[in-house]
């Protein structure tokens, strides 16, 4: 029996040495997987005029016009003016906090009165919600003092505003400038809280505008092109109102906005040379996006003047490159556990690598999710949705 046993476990062993390994389950799959590398095209969307392509036209000689026409194909020109009322995101306080200045005047919108502020008595003045919102407070501090005198208060909600002159707005991040007006502005549910609105006209709002969205010493064509489209997309926002008391925020998810701190001579001139024009479709103002680069191939949007075309100006922000990490899996899909793989699902069949990415699916030890394009960029803070899996 000895012998049997003896005989047994040596040919187990035997067994055990020849053994080839079979396929890695997986969790052990994910464990050799620590990141996956990305290679791709482009920055943004894609959807409409491209901002290194409209630089590139530009130094090829396009106009503005032609530039407008090539990334937003069958649209009608025509001229608007008016104004706009932008969210301050900055100030995330509930009052409303300028320096004093020359020609400071503050509003109550309940009675329609404007009181002169005189300059010199006061370092800053505020407004603030009295009595759940329903009346303002004008109060002022002096220097050397950090205590709120009450200069009066107001009926319904109240502004400041300077003439043309800018207003330097306090924030909590800094103190940034503003022409136009600066609300303090309540939203329609009842609540003691306060936004800060800038009511500006829509010219002197571009001002703040089109340097944030390209550099201000490209070349003018360039820069009225996107001055062009940003008073567009700024009149088609409009006209739908994010809110009861603003129509427009300051931050990307709009259009970036800095106020009078932002501008520059060389943008407020491209401005000043399109002044009013915008792109309309069927008598509106159309939809302009716009992003950094295309890629090459600019992207299908939801309108017929937002199309799918090779773009031939385009040449900026090829190759980039990317890691997807598990720990970065594992916090935006903890539902997959560790990252296992990558998989391209769909493509559009546009530009390089296929066309952007519609569909992916991730795959971790737990199990798998199929995300579009869109929202695995977003999750893991890629430039663009045309990109190939390494």
């Amino acid at each position: 029996m000895r012998r049997l046993l003896g005989a047994l476990l040596v040919l187990a062993l035997l067994l055990a040495a020849l053994a080839v390994p079979g396929p890695a389950s997986a969790a052990e799959r994910a464990r050799r997987t620590a990141s996956v590398s990305v290679t791709g095209n482009g920055f943004g969307h894609g959807h409409g005029l491209s901002q290194w392509g409209a630089y590139s036209a530009a130094k090829n000689g396009l106009g503005h016009r032609k530039i407008l026409k090539f990334y937003y194909p069958g649209l009608q020109r025509d001229t608007l003016g008016g104004k706009v009322s932008v969210l301050i995101s900055a100030d995330t306080t509930s009052d409303v906090v300028v320096r004093d200045r020359s020609g400071l005047r503050v509003k109550s919108l309940g009675n329609g009165r404007t009181i002169s502020l005189t300059k010199g008595k006061a370092t800053w003045w505020r407004i603030t919600a009295a009595k759940r919102g329903a009346r303002s407070k004008i109060a002022f501090t002096t220097k050397g003092r950090e205590t709120w005198r009450t200069l009066r208060t107001v009926p319904g909600q109240a502004q400041f505003s300077a003439g043309r002159k800018p207003i330097t707005l306090r924030t909590p991040s800094g103190d940034r400038s503003y022409r136009g007006i600066l609300r303090s502005a309540k939203p329609a549910v009842s609540t003691s809280e306060r936004d800060t609105v800038n009511v500006v006209s829509l010219e002197d709002y571009l001002k703040g505008v089109v340097p944030r969205e390209v550099p201000a010493l490209w070349p003018q064509q360039a820069v009225r092109a996107q001055a062009v489209a940003a008073r567009t997309y700024a009149a088609f926002e409009r006209r739908q109102p994010l809110a009861s008391h603003y129509e427009i925020c300051d931050t990307t998810q709009c259009q970036v906005y800095g106020g009078y701190t932002d501008e520059h001579p060389a943008s407020n001139k491209a401005i000043a040379k399109t002044r009013k024009q915008i792109l309309t479709s069927q008598g509106q103002p159309a939809f302009t996006q716009f992003s950094a680069s295309n890629g090459g191939y600019t992207s299908a949007g939801a309108v017929d003047y937002l199309p799918a075309r090779k773009d031939p100006y385009d040449e900026a922000y090829r190759g980039w490159t990317a890691t997807i990490t598990a720990a970065q899996v594992a916090a935006a899909l903890p539902q997959v556990g560790t990252l296992a793989d990558l998989e391209v699902l769909e493509r559009d069949g546009n530009g390089a690598f296929g066309g952007r990415v519609v569909r992916i699916r991730v795959s971790g030890s737990d199990g798998s999710s199929v995300l579009t394009g869109d929202a695995f960029r977003s999750f893991f803070g890629l430039r663009s949705t045309m990109f190939r899996v390494d």
